[in-house]
């Protein structure tokens, strides 16, 4: 359980500094730990946003909401990708 909060703290830490793919690597061993902790799937998804990686930050939301179906983030962070992605849909579509 140390070592998953030590790689917690990490990507938490490099999210502040903007180092958003480290911080995902950080975040994805944490799940290697415990695949339960919605925490990390959100921080993910955080990351994924500010990557405009919508598809996986809705993906690491829809396993929040599968364990904990009124979390708030995921609901949040869920509505921002599909915001994302139909920006994308759209923006292809003109192309």
């Amino acid at each position: 359980m140390e070592k998953f909060k030590r790689l917690k703290k990490e990507g938490n830490d490099l999210v502040k500094m903007g180092e958003y793919d480290e911080a995902i690597n950080k975040y994805s061993e944490c799940m290697k730990l415990d695949a339960e902790e919605c925490t990390v799937y959100t921080n993910r998804a955080l990351c994924y946003l500010k990557l405009y990686k919508y598809e996986e930050a809705k993906q690491d939301c829809d396993h929040v909401l599968q364990i904990e179906d009124s979390n708030i983030k995921a609901f949040y962070r869920r509505a921002l990708a599909y915001k994302g992605l139909q920006v994308r849909k759209k923006n292809m579509a003109g192309i």
